[in-house]
């Protein structure tokens, strides 16, 4: 048989998904999972409305969004990290630091104004870069860093407070940060969560340093391989957290009118939470500041409409960790089903 005669048979083609097309189903699941966090949260809204009739005034929906404040403002700064495949477990603690370190410039150092409160953020940030070094230089497990950082500003910020709260009485115009009005009818702190929201978006979605959170998230090692320095960038994010963590350690004091040094444990899961039911993934690689900000609405009005129902402090941690529980499972369903 000549080589003439020899057929040789065709390669059967198959269909591979275009990069195109990749971008466009995550897209789709990105937009998806924020209309059913939105769903969520308008369901909530009916559903405590018809449960008691006082949830549904402007005075408690005032409260839901200054309670939204603080929360809001950790999960932004989390979900920076949580896309690079991260966690951050001091924020909690780290915004009572910052809380309290403010109360120290202003209160007991008598400093300026502004210099007390930049130094609260300063504190924060600091924080954010020694957890950046720990992980992206001493290579320590996010989970594992954060914990120790977690623990170590909790003792911080009894040791330095003397385990007293530190008043802001004599300090003018610190309450008005938080409870001022600038907008009638709408606390400044709402004000400052909004504007944080489109900071953080414009972060994420314009900038360099949003495309290389997205991509450490989905391939760190990759990204480090093109020549990208993986290291810098990881701190800078961890760092970009803690100013987040600093300012809302500045919010939160401002609303209570004090630093309270033993407050803050529990704030850590419910800004993750809020960031996982925004559809940001723990794996890394997706989310949104639009989601993280619809997740948050949601815990502070799962947590309010609990209160006003009069459901006990036991019950409501029971829902809340349910909550949390449901939307790690569902994020992990999520995961397997784009792998498969």
């Amino acid at each position: 048989m000549t080589a003439s005669t020899v057929k040789v048979p065709e390669p059967q083609t198959q269909q591979v998904p275009t990069p195109a097309s990749g971008a466009l189903a995550s897209f789709i699941r990105a937009k998806l999972q924020q209309s059913l966090a939105f769903a969520t949260l308008i369901v909530l809204l009916v559903f405590f409305s018809f449960a008691n009739s006082a949830f549904f005034t402007w005075s408690n929906i005032s409260g839901i969004l200054l309670s939204t404040a603080v929360i809001g403002i950790l999960a932004l700064g989390t979900t920076f990290v949580i896309i690079t495949g991260g966690i951050d477990l001091s924020i909690g603690t780290g915004m009572t630091l910052a809380a309290v370190m403010t109360g120290i410039f202003l209160v007991n150092m008598d400093l300026p104004f502004i210099v007390g409160v930049l130094g609260g953020i300063a504190t924060g940030a600091l924080m954010g870069v020694i957890n950046g070094v720990n992980i992206a230089v001493l290579k320590l497990p996010p989970f594992i860093a954060t914990l120790a950082m977690m623990l170590i500003a909790q003792g911080l910020a009894l040791v330095i407070s003397g385990v007293r709260p530190i008043y802001f009485s004599d300090v003018d115009g610190f309450k008005e940060i938080a409870l001022g009005t600038l907008i009638p009818g709408l606390p400044n702190a709402v004000i400052i969560l909004f504007g944080l929201a489109f900071v953080a978006y414009l972060i994420l979605s314009k900038t360099i340093l949003g495309r290389y959170t997205f991509a450490l998230g989905s391939n760190e090692e990759a990204t480090r391989l093109s020549g990208v320095d993986t290291r810098r960038w990881k701190i800078l994010i961890y760092t970009l957290s803690g100013v987040f963590t600093g300012i809302a350690g500045v919010v939160i004091a401002s609303r209570l009118d004090s630093a309270q040094p033993q407050l803050g444990t529990g704030y850590e899961l419910q800004a993750i939470a809020a960031v996982i039911i925004g559809g940001t993934s723990l794996l890394g690689g997706r989310g949104s500041i639009l989601g993280t900000l619809i997740g948050a609405l949601i815990m502070s009005v799962l947590i309010n409409g609990l209160r006003i129902m009069s459901i006990q402090t036991e019950w409501q941690n029971v829902v809340v960790g349910a909550v949390i529980l449901v939307a790690v499972f569902s994020d992990a369903l999520r995961q397997r089903r784009s792998a498969s």
